[in-house]
C-alpha cells in the first residue's frame, strides 16, 4: 500500500489501507484517514488531519506553510473532510495566527488541477474548483458552490451557498446565496436556477427566490429596502432566510 520510494515521518498517522505512491512525502503531524489514497510525487505536510476516502493526485501540495508574509512558522493546522479529491498540482496552505490559525475544507470537494486555496480559508461541503481557481487568504465559501476555472477570490470575501461563479471571473466582493456571477470585476447575473433544481429544490423555492433576487438585484430599492421587505414576507422559507443572512452578513459589500 506504500511505494518504498515514498518518505513518511514516524510522527505521521496513516490508517492501514492508506495508499501512498512513489516519491511522495508525508510529514510529521499528519493525520490521514482510512480509504484515501496519495499519489505520487504529492507532499503533505503537518499539522493536518485528513478524513476518510480523500485521494490526491500528482504534484500536488497539502498543508504547506502559507506564502502570508507575516506568517513566522507558528503551528498552524489544515482540517480536511471526507471524500475529497485534490487533482493534478493543488495547493492548500495552513492557517495563520492572525486569524484563527486553522484552514477548514469540509467534504465532497473536488479541486481541479492548480487549485489554490489559501491560508484560513473556511469551505463547506460539496465545493468545486475548477482548473487554477484561486481563493486568497480568509476567504469564505459556502456548501456547493462552484468557481469557474480561472477564477479567483479577493482575500476576506464570502461566497454563499450554491453560489456559482463563470470561468474567469474576478471577485472582490461578497457573493450572495443562490447567485450567478461573471466578469472582471464579477457582476451578478441572476439566480443560480438550473443548479439548484438539479439539487432538488422544489420549483415553488425557486420561484421564492427568483422573486427575492429581483428584489433585492434587480429592483431599484436600496437593499435596506429590499431587506426590510424580505423581512415582513410571512411564511419564508428555510432557503430564503438563508439567502437573506447571505446579504445581512457581507462585510465587504455585495457584489452587484
Amino acid at each position: 500500500m506504500i511505494h518504498p520510494s515514498a518518505i513518511i515521518d514516524p510522527a505521521a498517522r496513516l490508517a492501514d489501507d492508506v495508499e501512498v505512491g512513489p516519491f511522495s512525502v508525508i510529514g510529521a503531524d499528519v493525520e490521514i484517514g482510512a480509504g484515501s489514497v496519495i499519489g505520487p510525487h504529492v507532499v503533505v505536510r503537518g499539522p493536518t488531519t485528513m478524513g476518510r476516502n480523500n485521494r490526491v493526485y500528482q504534484f500536488a501540495t497539502i498543508g504547506e506553510d502559507c506564502q502570508d508574509k507575516k506568517y513566522r512558522g507558528e503551528p498552524t493546522r489544515l482540517e480536511i473532510g471526507d471524500n475529497n479529491i485534490f487533482r493534478e498540482g493543488v495547493t492548500v496552505h495552513r492557517g495563520t495566527v492572525q486569524d484563527q490559525g486553522v484552514t477548514r475544507i469540509g467534504s465532497g470537494g473536488l479541486f481541479m488541477a492548480y487549485a489554490h486555496v489559501a491560508h484560513d480559508c473556511v469551505l463547506g461541503d460539496n465545493v468545486i474548483l475548477a482548473n487554477q481557481a484561486t481563493l486568497g487568504g480568509h476567504v469564505h465559501i459556502g456548501d456547493n458552490v462552484i468557481l469557474g476555472g480561472l477564477s479567483a477570490v479577493h482575500q476576506f470575501c464570502h461566497v454563499g451557498t450554491y453560489a456559482m461563479c463563470g470561468g474567469g471571473s474576478i471577485i472582490t466582493k461578497d457573493i450572495a446565496a443562490f447567485v450567478m456571477v461573471t466578469g472582471n470585476p464579477a457582476a451578478t447575473h441572476g439566480l443560480n436556477a438550473e443548479g439548484i433544481k438539479r439539487r432538488g429544490f422544489d420549483s415553488d423555492v425557486i420561484s421564492e427566490l427568483r422573486r427575492a433576487y429581483k428584489l433585492v438585484f434587480r429592483s431599484q430599492q436600496t437593499l435596506a429596502q429590499a431587506l426590510e421587505a424580505l423581512d415582513q414576507q410571512e411564511n419564508r422559507s428555510a432557503w430564503l432566510n438563508v439567502f437573506i443572512d447571505s446579504l445581512k452578513s457581507s462585510s465587504r459589500g455585495l457584489t452587484r
